[in-house]
């Protein structure tokens, strides 16, 4: 019911996530990242819980795959989920457990890791690696042209209704974190709704750190 990427950036050290599903609000519960730590889907019959804790692992040093199994091994029911990881050196790790829904696949390639279930085809990881390795751009750019290429091979068995897009980049907060939680085309707003963020990024973050040196607001009423 999910196919997603994970991926760091090596020019910038930004982790992301883009992430569909035909279940509401899929970013809401499976899609983490930590500024210079990693970043982790948590999906198939989620449990969001996953996330944090593989991600507390990496802050404590451990690579992708250690991480992974600290955090899986011995787990209850971890036969049911999917956790795709990406650290602060570029190491991916997935674990895909035996009750993972209908046809699945996984992919890695350098700084990323895709993966998902129920799909329409079983390269849709791969395309999506394929299109992350060569796009270029802004890490949400090129995580989201990975998310369309996967809607491109086949996307899920059935309709997509959300999806979402996350990144972190050197401040406790997410630098991006757009969702569209139910819709039929979740993918293509979300496309429009980066389009209108990208070029505003920076603007917030300069108002986070110094409101004295940060752009005009573009809103009625502003001076």
């Amino acid at each position: 019911m999910t196919f997603s990427i994970v991926a760091r950036c090596a020019k910038t050290g930004q982790f992301g996530i883009a992430i569909s599903s035909s279940s509401p609000a899929v970013a809401a519960r499976c899609a983490h990242v930590r500024a210079g730590v990693g970043a982790v889907a948590s999906q198939n019959i989620t449990d969001p819980a996953l996330g944090p804790l593989v991600l507390d692992r990496l802050a404590d040093g451990l690579p992708a795959g250690d991480a992974l199994k600290a955090v899986t091994g011995g787990r209850l029911h971890i036969e049911y989920r999917q956790l795709l990881v990406v650290d602060r050196a570029g190491g991916v790790a997935i674990h895909s457990g035996s009750q993972v829904l209908g046809l699945w696949g996984e992919a890695t390639g350098m700084g990323c890791a895709a993966g998902g279930n129920l799909l329409g085809d079983p390269g849709i990881p791969a395309a999506m690696v394929a299109a992350f390795e060569t796009s270029a751009g802004h890490l949400g750019e090129r995580l989201l042209r990975a998310l369309e290429a996967g809607l491109a091979k086949g996307g899920e068995a059935g309709p997509v209704r959300s999806a979402g897009l996350k990144v972190a980049d050197r401040l406790d907060w997410p630098l991006v974190d757009l969702r569209i939680d139910w819709a039929d085309d979740p993918i293509g707003m979300l496309r429009a709704a980066w389009e209108v963020y990208a070029p505003q990024m920076a603007a917030y973050v300069q108002r986070a750190e110094d409101p004295t040196q940060a752009p005009s607001y573009g809103v009625p009423g502003d001076e």
